[in-house]
């Protein structure tokens, strides 16, 4: 069963680092910058199974208009069980109102089944009605 997560205060950033680099999704950052990286995002996702990291996904926004989703990532021995796709719709929840941008080259497809499209700069969808974001 996988368990997603927001809440930060148990990471093991340690094994983060190494996972990633075991599926060559480490960009350098060593395992104190993937926390700063985290802990300074507008909002997290963290997916576990038995206590294990096999999915991240982070959003940067301003709470208003702009978001731009970053560090999604899904352990391949767990990939294409909706595992990514679960954790960008936890996260998009967080954004009415938002234009939110991606950048991939790989993922395309993925992220148009989710309802993103290519803009001039990026894959980018508005959540909902663009800068409503109150009830």
């Amino acid at each position: 069963m996988v368990t997603y997560k927001s809440d930060l205060s148990n990471v093991n950033w340690d094994e983060m680092k190494a996972t990633l680099k075991e599926d060559a999704f480490d960009n350098g950052r060593s395992p104190q910058q993937l926390k700063d990286s985290f802990e300074n995002s507008y909002a997290t996702c963290i997916a576990y199974i038995d206590n294990c990291i096999v999915g991240t996904a982070r959003l940067l926004s301003d709470g208003i208009c702009n978001a731009y989703l970053v560090d999604v990532w899904t352990f391949t021995p767990h990939r294409r069980q909706g595992i990514a796709s679960k954790m960008i719709s936890l996260l998009l929840e967080k954004l009415p109102g938002q234009h939110v941008c991606l950048l991939t080259e790989d993922a395309v497809d993925f992220y148009e089944k989710l309802g993103f499209s290519e803009g001039d700069t990026c894959m980018e969808k508005v959540i909902g009605k663009w800068l409503v974001n109150h009830s």
